[in-house]
Order: C-alpha cells, then structure tokens, then sequence
C-alpha cells in the first residue's frame, strides 16, 4: 500500500535524482534530487534523501516522525518543509494511509546521497534549479 500511494503522491518526481530533468535514476529512486526549486524571496530547496540511509537520508526518523512531516510539514528537527512540497494537500491522508507510507519508505533500501544543502535567497546555489517567477517580475 506504501510504495502504491508514494507512486500516486509522485513522491519520485521530485526526490528521485534526474526525475525534474526527465532523466529519473532508477539507482537513486528516492534518494534525493541534485536539482531544485527557486522561490521567490526565499531560497533554492532541493528535495531530500527519503531512504532510510541514516548519512543522508531519513534513517534516523521513525514512523511517527514521517507521518507528521507529510501532514504537517514539520521535520523532527522542527525545520518547516519547503513550500513546494505539498504537505497541505497529504495532510488528508488516513492513518493508515499516512503509517503505510511510511513504512514503506522506511523499507527501502538504504542510498548514500546527499541532496545538495538549501540556500537562501541572497547565497548562491550550489547546484541546478527550477525558478518561480511570478508575473511582473523581470529579473
């Protein structure tokens, strides 16, 4: 049920490396993207490592700790996820839904990837990235 309702999320469209190029990895499925999300007077968000490599991914969270932050949109560090990641729509997920899911990603197999690190609006980006650009601007 887990791996059917992260396929339907389309968890994999944006934190499996390559899969915003078009190029998804089958190898990194999961595991982060290397390219990211500008927005607007915010930074670049480059969507995290979901396996449960405990390095670089959500090895160390447990269950409780992902089914909050796909409903609420609060890690357990307390760090709020970025505004692309649909945490307001998932947060409509049943308990069941929202523990399957979970597990799943906690039954993956474990890959060494760290996403490149989120920037502020003023720091340059380490790495690729989409851009909002909201009407009116031109810069």
């Amino acid at each position: 049920r887990g791996a059917y309702l992260a396929r339907i999320m389309d968890c994999g469209g944006c934190h499996t490396t390559g899969a915003l190029i078009g190029r998804p990895d089958p190898a990194r499925h999961l595991a982060g993207s290397d390219v990211g999300f500008a927005i607007p007077d915010l930074g670049v968000f480059y969507p995290p490592n979901l396996t449960p490599d405990e390095a670089t991914g959500i090895g160390h969270w447990t269950t409780a700790d992902i089914v909050k932050a796909v409903r609420t949109g609060v890690t357990p560090e307390g760090r709020e996820l970025a505004p692309v990641m649909p945490w307001r729509s998932y947060a409509a997920l049943s308990d069941e839904d929202a523990t399957a899911l979970a597990l799943y990603l906690k039954s993956l197999p474990p890959v060494d990837h760290k996403a490149p690190p989120m920037t502020g609006a003023s720091e340059t980006p380490p790495a690729p990235f989409l851009a909002v650009v909201m009407p009116g601007d031109t810069d």
